[in-house]
């Protein structure tokens, strides 16, 4: 493992978050853009903690405009949450498949949840925490959101995967 960096005033080390994760409600402004459309906006989000990752932000569908949104047949299980299922995402003429995912019915402890949608901000063409453009999470298979408030170093990079 990399050397864990420590954390300045205001920031958190990933190496601090437990595992297994935690869920917490997020009062900070979440917003997912793509297509040049305002995809989600929202204050509700749930952040998903564990430790090496990024926040993952889960945004409640009542804030999301899901008629940008199509299922998949895409299906992948977290040893936490369960068994999640897949969205293609659509507008101003483009799309991005398997670009967000949702645990509809995740494992205890994590209800908090449910049908809440997760972006993967590499597949968008932003994703804001407040006004903060979020840097996604290296490597592709995850879908943490790196702010300036979260220091590593983040699993996902080339030779991290054994951490």
């Amino acid at each position: 493992m990399s050397r864990r960096i420590p954390p300045g005033p205001g920031q958190e080390s990933v190496w601090d978050y437990p595992r297994p994760p935690r869920v917490e409600l997020s009062p900070r402004r979440v917003r997912v853009v793509f297509g040049g459309v305002l995809i989600a906006d929202t204050r509700q989000a749930q952040r998903v903690l564990e430790t090496s990752h990024p926040p993952v932000y889960y945004i409640p569908p009542a804030d999301i405009q899901l008629q940008y949104l199509t299922p998949t047949a895409r299906h992948s299980f977290c040893e936490f949450k369960g068994q999640a299922r897949y969205y293609s995402v659509a507008a101003g003429g483009r799309r991005a498949e398997n670009a967000a995912w949702f645990y509809p019915d995740p494992a205890p402890g994590y209800e908090a949840i449910r049908d809440a949608v997760a972006f993967y901000p590499a597949l968008m063409d932003a994703c804001y925490v407040d006004d903060e453009l979020v840097t996604p999470q290296p490597g592709g298979f995850y879908g943490g959101w790196i702010t300036s408030d979260i220091v590593g170093p983040f699993k996902g990079s080339p030779g991290t995967w054994g951490w």
